[in-house]
């Protein structure tokens, strides 16, 4: 068969290229060979990506056993957690379309035949994801897995509960000696973090989107399993290029479509959202935001994990994984088995000899946590383009909510106040100006949200934000409200004390104020200068759109 490499490797001409591959190692027949990129984000910042270099040499491996050639190259990513609250979060959500970006200038630059993705954080796996769907030759997910839940007098912990215990401190509930003990156990070693916030979310999706073979989006990343899971998709990588299956014949409507079941079924954090979207647009897949509450609707809610329930990743990978959730939904027909995976010629055979072995992590359908999904897109005269929230991990007296808006534009300001004591209960805190292009790039509101359940106050007060929401938040946290601030959308016309509706089931959000003073404020709105005019975020700001069709650059 021919191979896109032969480009490089074939005919007169491409001496000067063979001879470059050859200072690479490279003989005669590995001229013909496919040659497989492995997209490889290790680093020594982001603790889920320090064990990404021995997955990369197994995945390697694995394309070598094969008759491939692997040809390994980085890549950059964020931690958003050690990002958070600081300048470092503008630029997380940004860096997902730099990581798309990289990986297609080295896929398209090189002639690769096939590409082997190693993700694990954040935006790293949506970036590489979208960057699989935009090249579109063959290609398979591994990411690094996730951490081991911490333990804590008796009790699993991770992340989200040291930004909750910063958040008792700050009020007075927690002494300094207390969240030191909670800091030093809550994440023992390498892995993406351990409950379902975006990172996992994204590597449990990459199954349900047919992208990566069972296993990829729970195997802990200190188990040796990972490190088959690794071997498999390196073998199986070299077969996709010899069968021709690319991404586009995988991601169709049929596997956005499941993967929004998928997260429904497991109350993923809200930024899948974003990604989805982003990732739809790039293969050239309608999406519309308001699907969600459609399939939301007809899925019911069998996972509660950190934060909205005691389980972590670890859990869930003992109970059967991704695959044994989609094999419950399949059973109760709402998946579509016969899209497509990089691991055989459907999702209902991917899925087969799956089985749930803990009832309680993955309940069944006859009893599962709630009838309906775990996310919800919220619209109103407050989010004509919609809102997300997940519903999941909202108490049930804030599903419904109305109170006085307590309005910020600048997330230090919010802290101090919460520090402070000022936050009234039965309010709703807005912070604004934080959209795709205000931000820029949506910072996430970890911090105060956690420091509002620190406070005991998640009972009590609802936050509304056109950024968005890490994927540890819980509560009545309602973000990607859109139009943003910057393009004028509603948001940025409350003033505090304005009443604001919020009806989680009915889906709606709404500023209680008449039609006529909300164009009264319109017309008063001026626009503001970005924050950034130069540099990659002022490139940024000029090209990104909203965050209801992704925040994806054009």
């Amino acid at each position: 068969m021919s191979l896109r490499s032969d480009e490089i490797t074939k005919g007169i001409a491409r001496a000067p290229q063979r001879s470059l591959l050859k200072a690479l190692g490279l003989g005669e027949r590995e001229m013909g060979l496919p040659f497989i990129g492995v997209a490889n984000s290790f680093n020594e910042v982001i603790p889920g990506h320090t064990g990404l270099r021995r997955v990369a040499e197994e995945v390697k491996a694995g394309i070598w056993a094969a008759g491939g050639v692997p040809l390994e190259f980085g890549g950059i990513g964020v931690c958003d957690g050690i990002a958070m609250n600081h300048e470092g979060m503008r630029f997380s959500l940004p860096s997902r379309e730099l990581i798309a970006d990289e990986v297609e200038v080295m896929a398209r630059a090189h002639v690769l035949d096939g590409l082997v993705l190693v993700p694990n954080c954040d935006k790293v796996v949506p970036g590489m994801l979208m960057a699989a769907a935009r090249v579109n030759i063959p290609a398979i997910v591994v990411s690094g897995g996730p951490m081991l839940a911490g333990e804590y007098r008796g009790e699993k912990i991770d992340l989200h509960n040291v930004f909750e215990a910063v958040g008792a401190a700050l009020t007075g509930n927690l002494d300094e000696e207390g969240l030191k003990r909670v800091e030093g156990c809550a994440c023992p070693g390498c892995g993406s973090c351990a409950g379902l916030f975006t990172a996992n979310s994204m590597n449990c999706l990459t199954e349900a989107l047919g992208l990566a073979l069972p296993g990829n989006g729970t195997i802990p990343a200190v188990y040796a399993d990972r490190l088959r899971l690794a071997r498999d998709s390196g073998r199986r990588v070299v077969e996709l290029v010899m069968g021709d299956v690319k991404p586009r014949d995988i991601v169709d409507g049929r596997a956005i479509r499941n993967a929004l079941a998928v997260d429904s079924a497991m109350g993923c954090s809200t930024n899948t959202v974003l990604h989805l979207a982003a990732i739809a647009h790039e293969a050239g897949v309608a999406f519309d935001i308001g699907v969600i509450n459609e399939i939301t609707a007809a899925t019911p809610h069998l996972c509660s994990l950190s934060p909205a329930g005691v389980h972590h990743m670890q859990d869930l990978h003992a109970a059967g994984g991704v695959a044994a959730l989609m094999k419950t939904l399949l059973d109760a027909g709402k998946l579509d088995g016969s899209a497509r995976s990089v691991a055989s010629e459907s999702i209902a055979e991917a899925v087969a000899s799956a089985s749930v072995i803990d009832q309680e992590v993955i309940r069944p359908v006859e009893r599962a946590y709630h009838e309906t999904g775990g996310l919800a897109v919220l619209f109103g005269n407050l989010a004509p383009y919609g809102a997300v929230v997940k519903e999941s991990a909202v108490l049930p007296e804030m599903l419904r909510h109305r109170g006085p808006a307590m309005v910020f534009e600048d997330e230090p300001k919010l802290v101090k106040t919460i520090e402070q004591g000022r936050i009234k209960g039965g309010s709703v805190v807005v912070i604004r100006y934080q959209g795709p292009k205000g931000g820029p790039g949506m910072p996430e509101m970890l911090t105060p949200t956690s420091a509002i359940a620190g406070a005991g106050l998640d009972r009590r007060v609802a936050l509304i934000t056109d950024g968005r929401f890490s994927g540890a938040t819980r509560g009545a946290s309602i973000g990607h409200v859109a139009p943003e601030a910057f393009d004028g959308g509603p948001i940025a016309l409350i003033k505090d004390g304005d009443e604001i509706e919020i009806d989680i089931p009915k889906r709606q959000l709404n500023l209680l104020i008449s039609e006529e003073e909300m164009k009264s404020r319109g017309s008063a709105w001026q626009p503001r200068e970005p924050r950034y005019s130069s540099g990659f975020l002022g490139r940024y700001v000029k090209l990104v759109n909203g965050a209801e069709r992704g925040a994806v650059v054009e």
